[in-house]
């Protein structure tokens, strides 16, 4: 007799569904012909409703990036110190250098962090058109030059034609910055206190003048 019910209440529930599809596409139906109607014996009031719609709609996308950009600029103000950056997860850090990046006007910004990343935390596209493969490290410790022969490695594996930046809390060791200098591809360096006027927006990424290792003076 229990078996007889659920199969008594499962018909009953697919017979429910089934109605209220039915219900659905019906309105639907009505719905059309009633816009079909009202644009073939009002075109001018259809015309002043759509024009209405749109503006509403391009008002409604425009407020809301914004409301977006007004909530990362509140995001990078409150995490601009280094002090606050020591404090972070190694996904928090990333997710402060993309946020970082696209104020700066960076595409296509992407986070891929995590196991399966390739090597590389974020791609994006630059202002230029430059394709950019970061890796960041959130260190308290100097970046050897193993982390930068990795990141190398997986340039030319994984992410060739893209620009590598690697961007750091730390700084990098005197071998790791030789391994970076003596690469065949190009690869940013953003250590430490270039982080620092990076975040407060008094250096950035992929313009001319460009500095690629902490201390350099920019090129002539």
């Amino acid at each position: 007799m229990a078996r007889g019910s659920r199969r008594g209440n499962r018909r009953r529930k697919s017979n429910g569904i089934d109605d209220l599809r039915v219900m659905g596409l019906a309105g639907a139906v009505v719905a059309i012909v009633f816009v079909v109607y009202f644009i073939t014996e009002y075109p001018g009031w259809a015309m002043a409703i759509t024009v209405v719609l749109i503006a509403a709609l391009s008002g409604g996308l425009f407020l809301r990036h914004r409301v977006i950009q007004a909530r990362r600029l509140r995001f990078l103000a409150a995490n601009a110190a280094l002090e606050k950056v020591d404090l972070m997860t190694g996904p928090q850090f990333e997710q402060l250098v993309a946020e970082r990046m696209i104020a700066q006007g960076f595409r296509r910004v992407r986070i891929r962090g995590g196991a399966g990343d390739g090597g590389v935390d974020i791609t994006a596209v630059a202002p230029d058109g430059t394709r950019c493969a970061v890796q960041c490290k959130r260190y308290n410790k100097s970046v050897g030059a193993p982390a930068v022969r990795n990141f190398l490695g997986a340039l030319a594996n994984a992410f060739t034609g893209h620009t590598g930046v690697l961007i750091t809390s730390g700084r990098l060791t005197r071998q790791a910055r030789q391994e970076a200098t003596d690469a065949r591809q190009r690869l940013l360096l953003v250590e430490r206190d270039l982080l620092a006027d990076w975040l407060t927006g008094r250096f950035a990424l992929l313009t001319k003048p460009t500095r690629l290792v902490e201390g350099d003076e920019p090129a002539t």
